[in-house]
């Protein structure tokens, strides 16, 4: 095979062009390719060692003999798995490409050519498809995004009509959940005045919850004739979602001296137990000045390991703010941050649309509020990768 030709197959980064990125219906579009020098080919070899190491290793006697080493290089090796697969099978089709090349050069019968000539056609889109697969596997993933969630939504500006506004978009993230086969679970909840709530969280579990809804955090706005309006006129209100990935104590250590903690009665529906015994829990964070009444579990254990578990999630949250602080050229996208001050969607009632300002795209508001949220997450997942596969190519090229 030429020199030109494998160089040039060796790897190819996405980069993808602003209408296909955009597009609702798939988080993987169609997209455009650019060779890329061999710093990605030395990467796919390294990860290639690296797994036949660690499949090695898996025989070891001292790590047979070690359940927790031995849990921790399996999980290793399967998340290198599907990436040195590709990268073989990336190679098998550039063999079989040269060989139907061959045989077109050398053919003598116009048939053979014509089969040939077949051949390499469909063996060259086998081979794009492959280096785009290969392209997004390389991309870094977030460790962050098998994680359950804490979703906290918050009424802003507007007075009841933000409350009400907050309720709106609890529904709809109750109904997103349940489409992807999420389970949510209230943690707490502040009734608005006029309805819905000035404060609402709630629990997501599921497989890949953080990897969907971390696109969430920020600034929804609405614009409409609120409810508790009686002279028809369209008011703006906000309301503002925080997605924070649960966290262990190894990854958020809190001082027990940072903390207070008392009981209280829960009140409210629930039987003899709730109302006459102290089950709720009313934590408070010092340092941060971060408050939690918790009374959503029956007893009083529960409801602190749950006080603890969102304190956990909160502080974490804070943490990755300051982080990405310290950076001068954050991405667009913002992932992980669960920063709340960019507006990053408006929910427009007299045009029926609901716009996400980071895609500059329009989506159906019905669909949106009904909790079909799954066009919207696909386009933000296909931006964040067109951003990594960009600073992929930064990295090739430095």
């Amino acid at each position: 095979m030429p020199a030109q030709r494998r160089r040039r197959g060796a790897l190819l980064l996405c980069v993808w062009s602003t209408q296909a990125f955009l597009a609702p219906q798939a988080p993987h579009t169609k997209i455009t390719l650019q060779a890329l020098d061999s710093f990605m080919v030395g990467r796919l070899d390294d990860m290639r060692g690296t797994f036949d190491e660690l499949t090695a290793r898996l025989a070891d006697p001292d790590v047979l003999d070690d359940p927790d080493k031995m849990l921790q290089i399996s999980k290793q090796r399967a998340d290198a798995e599907e990436v040195v697969n590709t990268y073989q099978e990336y190679q098998n089709l550039e063999e079989e490409l040269s060989g139907a090349t061959e045989m077109f050069q050398e053919a003598d019968d116009q048939e053979m050519r014509e089969l040939a000539r077949e051949e390499v056609k469909e063996l060259e889109e086998k081979i794009k498809d492959t280096e785009e697969r290969l392209a997004l596997l390389l991309i870094p993933k977030d460790p962050m995004d098998e994680k359950n969630v804490m979703l906290e939504i918050r009424a802003g500006t507007g007075g009841g009509e933000a409350a009400i506004w907050a309720g709106d978009l609890v529904e709809a993230y109750t109904r997103y959940a349940k489409t992807q086969g999420w389970q949510t679970r209230v943690v707490d909840a502040s009734p608005g005045d006029d309805g819905g709530y000035r404060q609402y969280t709630m629990e997501v579990t599921g497989q890949s919850v953080y990897s969907k809804l971390k696109f969430e955090s920020g600034v929804h706005r609405v614009q409409r004739v609120p409810a508790t309006e009686s002279q028809g006129r369209v008011h703006t209100s906000t309301a503002t979602l925080a997605i924070m990935p649960e966290v262990d104590d190894v990854q958020i250590k809190i001082d027990p001296k940072d903390i207070s903690m008392t009981t209280a009665r829960s009140g409210g529906a629930g039987g003899q137990n709730v109302n006459k015994v102290e089950t709720a829990c009313d934590l408070m964070h010092h340092p941060t000045g971060i408050r939690i009444f918790c009374t959503q579990e029956r007893t009083q254990l529960k409801n602190k390991e749950l006080a603890m578990q969102l304190l956990r999630s909160k502080l974490f949250e804070l943490e990755q703010e300051k982080q990405a602080a310290e950076i001068k050229e954050q991405r667009l996208m913002q992932v992980g941050t669960g920063g709340r001050s960019e507006k990053i969607r408006t929910y427009n009632w007299k045009d029926s649309r609901c716009t996400d300002h980071r895609l500059g795209q329009n989506f159906n508001l019905d669909k949106v509020l009904a909790g079909e949220l799954e066009p919207v997450v696909a386009a933000c997942v296909a931006m964040d990768e067109k951003q990594k596969l960009e600073q992929l190519a930064k990295e090739a090229m430095a």
